[in-house]
């Protein structure tokens, strides 16, 4: 009986160690339980399931541990291309080598809408009045030795900022 409880114990200290692993980690537990509860819902939409705490962090390790092996291939592909940054289809390669390749077709169409979604949040953006001042001619002004030069748009240092955080977003995305 004491040993049945000393092994109890064991398997609880090693649950809170591996908690405690994914917490640091791992996937925010609240986004792992809706993906799984919304999936689940989609599969039996008669009942409620409710997710055990075991269960939750069996699901949270093994999408790391997914991500983990997935971008170590991709990794390899984009470095047998000589290259130093993985790009989408490098991923689609790699799903493709670990033989999972019925989620290509979803994470393209995935993707395509993301890019869609993004450009039409650009292109709103493009139409604001500050991108509109980028959109005019740049005014020439005196710089102070008797020339003219343009002057720099205000936002333009603001623009390509936010282009690179959206080339980010989407690198981040293809990884």
């Amino acid at each position: 009986m004491a040993e049945i409880e000393k092994q109890n114990k064991e398997k609880e200290k090693v649950v809170a160690e591996a908690t405690a692993q994914i917490d640091q980690e791992g996937l925010p537990k609240t986004i792992v339980r809706r993906l799984v509860k919304e999936k689940l819902s989609q599969l039996s939409t008669d009942t409620d399931i409710s997710l055990l705490r075991d269960s939750l962090l069996a699901f949270s390790e093994s999408a790391r541990l997914f991500i983990h092996y997935l971008s170590a291939t991709a990794n390899d592909i984009c470095k047998e291309s000589k290259r130093q940054t993985i790009n989408a289809e490098d991923v689609f390669k790699a799903l493709e080598e670990i033989e999972f390749p019925e989620l290509i077709e979803p994470l393209k169409a995935s993707l395509e809408g993301f890019r869609e979604k993004n450009s039409k949040r650009k292109s709103a953006s493009s139409k604001s009045p500050e991108s509109n001042k980028k959109a005019k001619l740049k005014e020439p002004v005196e710089n102070g030795k008797g020339k003219m030069k343009e002057q720099p748009a205000d936002n333009e240092n603001e623009d390509a900022q936010a282009e690179e955080e959206v080339n980010e977003v989407e690198d981040s995305v293809d990884d």
